[in-house]
C-alpha cells in the first residue's frame, strides 16, 4: 500500500504534465480531487490504480462540455418528465436586448407579461398571468385568495404532483386551511354545501391529469360547483394540470379543455405551460379579471415571476396555438403523426438496421397528463442484449434514449424528429 501511495505525482508535477486550457487554480483543484480518488482506491485494497493524467484530463474536458445536453428521445413518451417534458418551438431570440419591460409605441416602462397577456386572453376569452411553475400557480391562488380562510376540496382530489410534492402540503404553505369533503372515490355537490362556513374562502377541485380512478365514482361537475359558489358568494378555482387548449378527440385524446372549464362557470384556472399546451415550464392562471388583478398585486407574484427566455417561449407556443399552427408546435405534432406516417417511418429505420423489426405499440402522452391513455404507433424492435445496448445508446452522442422490453430493445419514432433518423441509425448500428 505504501508503494502505491509514493507512486502518486505530486499536484505540481500532474498540473505540469496536463498543459491543456484550464485555468491554473481550477486545474489545480481537479488535480487534488484526482489524487483524493487515487488514494480511496488504494485505501480500499486496489493493486492496480488508473492513470492519474489521464484521470485528469477526463475531468478537465468534463468541465469544457456542458451538463445540459441535446438527447434523441426514441421512448414514444411525448411530454418525458425526464428529458424536459415539451419540446419546444423555435422562437425569436431572446438571449439578447428585447422589449421585455419596454413599450416601444410610447417609448415608456411597459410590463413584462403583456407579451403573452393578449395572446391569453384571445385563446381563453379572460385575463391571464404566468408564474414559475404549476405548483407555484395553486400556492399564489391559494395565498391570495385564501389565506386565513377555508378552502373545500374533495378528499378524492387531494393529489401528490410529483416529486413528493402534494396538493395539501402546498395549501398549507400559503396560510389557507384544507377542508376534506366527500370520500376517496365519491363526492357530490352536497358534500361541498355542507361544509361551507363563514371562513369559506373558495371552492376548489383539481383534475385528476396524471390519474385515473374508475368504478364505483363520482364528482360534482364544474356546472354544479359554479352554481353554488354564486349562490354563496364564494369563487370556484379549478386546477387543470395540463393545459388542454384545444379539442384533440379526433387525435385519441380526451382531455378536458381550459375554456370547457371556464364556459362551465370557473371563476379562475390554474394550468401547466410545458404539457399539452407544449410550451416552457410555467403555471398559468386565468379568469375573472379582479381576481387576476388581485393575483397581480400579491408580493408573492414577483417571487413566482417568469424570465424572459419562459416569455419568450411562452409567447410562441400561444402564438401557434391561436393561429392553429400545429405542425410547427412539437407536442401537436407528435399528437397528430397517423399509424400509417408512424409505419412507414418505422420500416425505413429497420430496413437500416441489420437484424431489426417493425412491431405494433403504443405511444404515451406522459409528463402527468391524460392517464392511461396511449396512441397507436409502431415501433422499431432491436434484439440482443437490450441492457447492454440501452446502456451503449445512453453513452452515444447525442444520447439515445430507449425503451426495453423483456429481451428487446424498443424505438418508437413518434418522438423522433425526422432530421434526427440518420443519427438514430448510426447510433444503433455502433451499438451493435
Amino acid at each position: 500500500m505504501q508503494e502505491l501511495y509514493r507512486l502518486l505525482p505530486s499536484v505540481d508535477e500532474l498540473v505540469s504534465q496536463a498543459g491543456g486550457k484550464a485555468p491554473h487554480e481550477v486545474a489545480v483543484r481537479e488535480c487534488r480531487g484526482v489524487l483524493d480518488d487515487l488514494r480511496v482506491m488504494i485505501r480500499a485494497g486496489e493493486k492496480v490504480l488508473p492513470d492519474p493524467l489521464t484521470l485528469l484530463q477526463e475531468r478537465l474536458q468534463a468541465l469544457a462540455r456542458p451538463s445540459l445536453r441535446r438527447v434523441i428521445n426514441a421512448t414514444g413518451v411525448i411530454l418525458h418528465t425526464n428529458l424536459g417534458r415539451a419540446p419546444l418551438a423555435e422562437m425569436a431570440s431572446a438571449g439578447w436586448y428585447s422589449n421585455l419591460e419596454y413599450d416601444l409605441r410610447t417609448g415608456r416602462r411597459g410590463k413584462r407579461d403583456s407579451h403573452t397577456a393578449d395572446l391569453l386572453e384571445r385563446l381563453l376569452g379572460v385575463p391571464g398571468i404566468l408564474v414559475n411553475n404549476g405548483a407555484a400557480a395553486v400556492y399564489l391562488a391559494l395565498h391570495e385568495l385564501a389565506a386565513g380562510g377555508e378552502v373545500i376540496v374533495s378528499r378524492g382530489e387531494l393529489v401528490e404532483i410529483g416529486d413528493g410534492f402534494r396538493i395539501p402540503d402546498i395549501m398549507a404553505r400559503s396560510g389557507a386551511e384544507l377542508v376534506e369533503v366527500g370520500t376517496t372515490n365519491r363526492t357530490r355537490i352536497e358534500d361541498y354545501e355542507r361544509a361551507i362556513t363563514d371562513r369559506t374562502r373558495l371552492l376548489m377541485r383539481v383534475h385528476p391529469s396524471n390519474f385515473r380512478m374508475e368504478g364505483f365514482t363520482g364528482r360534482a361537475s364544474m356546472e354544479e360547483l359554479a352554481a353554488l359558489g354564486q349562490a354563496r358568494g364564494i369563487a370556484v378555482y379549478e386546477d387543470l394540470g395540463s393545459g388542454c387548449l384545444t379539442d384533440l378527440g379526433p387525435y385519441g385524446v380526451h382531455e378536458p379543455t381550459v375554456q370547457s372549464s371556464l364556459a362551465a362557470g370557473a371563476d379562475l384556472v390554474s394550468f401547466s405551460g410545458d404539457k399539452l399546451l407544449g410550451g416552457p415550464q410555467a403555471g398559468v392562471l386565468a379568469g375573472r379579471e379582479d381576481l387576476v388583478q388581485r393575483l397581480r398585486r400579491n408580493p408573492m407574484f414577483r417571487a413566482l415571476r417568469v424570465d424572459k427566455l419562459v416569455i419568450a417561449a411562452m409567447e410562441t407556443a400561444l402564438r401557434h396555438v391561436l393561429l392553429q399552427e400545429w405542425d410547427v408546435l412539437p407536442v401537436m405534432r407528435m399528437v397528430r403523426l397517423t399509424e400509417d406516417e408512424m409505419k412507414a417511418r418505422a420500416l425505413r429505420l429497420a430496413e437500416a438496421v441489420d437484424g431489426a423489426e417493425v412491431i405494433p405499440g403504443e405511444s404515451l402522452l406522459g409528463g402527468g397528463s391524460t392517464p392511461e391513455q396511449s396512441l397507436p404507433t409502431w415501433l422499431v424492435a432491436v434484439a440482443g442484449d437490450a441492457v447492454e445496448l440501452e446502456r451503449k445508446l445512453r453513452g452515444a452522442e447525442p444520447a439515445v434514449i430507449a425503451r426495453i422490453d423483456g429481451d428487446l430493445l424498443l424505438l418508437d419514432l413518434r418522438t423522433v424528429r425526422p432530421e434526427e433518423e440518420a443519427e438514430l441509425a448510426e447510433a444503433i448500428r455502433r451499438a451493435l
